[in-house]
């Protein structure tokens, strides 16, 4: 009994915890990103290759606005990020290894700011998907 009494306090502190904590992290964590790059990069089990792995831009409101992935060969993708007066993402354009766009994807939104609809688009602009986001407790 004592020991489930101590596990549900725990368990209640800690969702508390986190439930304050939130949105203060979330501006934290974007003020640290602001005008940031940051570079990764993967090295071979000896140590002697080193080549770049993912590479992303964050603008000076600290929203990531670009990402490229790498491979050994070079660029793989590339994804630019597009936000709107709320600082949600409304867009995002991928591209491909040949830096041609290979897909676009548009989001609406529902009124508490959680992600509504995904619109996806091939590159000639023609809709060929959408994907419904369902939120439950």
């Amino acid at each position: 009994m004592r020991t489930c009494l101590l596990s549900f306090f725990l368990v209640g502190f800690i969702v508390a915890v986190f439930a304050q904590a939130s949105p203060q992290s979330l501006t934290d964590k974007r003020e640290r990103k602001k005008n940031l790059t940051v570079r990764e990069y993967n090295t071979d089990a000896k140590g002697s290759s080193r080549w770049m792995d993912h590479l992303t831009v964050y603008n000076a409101k600290g929203l990531k606005i670009e990402e490229i992935e790498y491979a050994t060969y070079g660029m793989r993708e590339r994804i630019i990020f597009e936000y709107d007066a709320q600082d949600r993402c409304v867009k995002e354009v991928v591209y491909d290894d040949r830096n041609k766009v290979s897909r676009i994807r548009k989001y609406d939104f529902n009124p508490d700011g959680t992600r509504k609809t995904q619109y996806n688009y091939l590159p000639n602009g023609r809709l060929y998907s959408t994907k419904v986001y369902q939120y439950s407790n």
